[in-house]
């Protein structure tokens, strides 16, 4: 899931509106998790945030300030690769989330050290994710990541982030102790959960093959019953349960969504129940003929 994918282009006074209250609600709920939960028991997130908390507690420095001036050349850097909107959006997700860090004040919500783990990470992975709905950032992790990843092609966003997050959580156990690292893990797990959660919803779209040799039947199944649009390609059988060798066969591909998947699966098994199917999760689709999803 990349950012530049996500941020709209479009001219739209509507669509602008509904992208600013994205990075707000984003912005609140970040700075939430921040000091409601972390702050007060020296846990951290990942990414440039963690790297932010790690300096402030080692330096006795400004979070507020460190998170601005870390995340900046990162913005820079995505202004060059993904343009002026992105820029700016994300400058003024970051500048927002430094601004409410350094003067609304938040109430310490609890002191068990696993509950503040946990729901810090929901309500910064809450907040990572409606910033990114809106076009934006809080964390310029993953610009870093995109950008790194064009140069190490065995290397995918993904394992550039994992890779990241490891230095600095084995910083932080120096650092905060190995309690407070531990911690920190949970924190960001269940922010990845969350963020992933919120940008997808439950409504995620999921690719799915069919390899049958009723390809027809199941064809008009997902098109007349389902109402969603497929695609065929035309393969041969490597080997079949028969015997049957490069046999020629239409494969049919379709994209529906996590919900509309358990009715797609059993029309298929109702038509050949010896039918092959793959299915994978896809982080977005446009176009065709697809169930669109909310706020998206």
């Amino acid at each position: 899931m990349t950012t530049a994918t996500r941020a709209s282009n479009i001219n739209d006074p509507n669509s602008e509106l509904q992208n600013a209250a994205f990075i707000i609600a984003g912005v609140v709920s970040a700075a939430f998790g921040l000091k409601a939960f972390l702050l007060s028991s020296h846990f951290i997130d990942g990414g440039v945030t963690g790297v932010s908390m790690l300096l402030a507690a080692a330096l006795k420095l400004p979070l507020a300030v460190l998170i601005l001036v870390i995340n900046l050349p990162f913005v820079a850097l995505g202004y060059r690769q993904m343009g002026r909107r992105f820029a700016l959006r994300s400058a003024i997700g970051i500048g927002g989330l430094a601004l409410v860090l350094a003067l609304v004040p938040f109430p310490d919500v609890t002191p068990d050290p696993l509950l503040t783990a946990v729901f810090g990470g929901v309500f910064i992975g809450a907040g990572i994710g409606l910033a990114m709905r809106g076009g934006a950032v809080l964390d310029g992790t993953e610009i870093a990541a995109l950008l790194v990843s064009r140069h190490l092609v065995l290397l995918k966003v993904s394992d550039i982030i994992l890779i990241l997050n490891l230095v600095i959580f084995s910083a932080a156990v120096f650092i905060l102790g190995t309690e407070s690292a531990l911690y920190s893990m949970i924190t960001y797990f269940a922010a990845a959960r969350v963020m992933e959660f919120v940008l997808n919803g439950i409504e995620q779209y999921t690719g799915v093959t069919i390899v049958s040799e009723h390809s027809e039947a199941i064809r008009l199944a997902i098109t007349t019953g389902l109402g969603r649009g497929v695609t065929l390609y035309q393969g041969k059988s490597g080997y079949g349960k028969r015997g049957d060798q490069l046999a020629l066969r239409d494969i049919v591909f379709t994209v529906v969504t996590r919900l509309e998947l358990p009715r797609l699966r059993a029309e298929v098994q109702r038509i050949d129940p010896q039918a092959f199917i793959i299915q994978y999760g896809i982080d977005d689709a446009q176009g065709g003929i697809i169930k669109k999803r909310p706020l998206h």
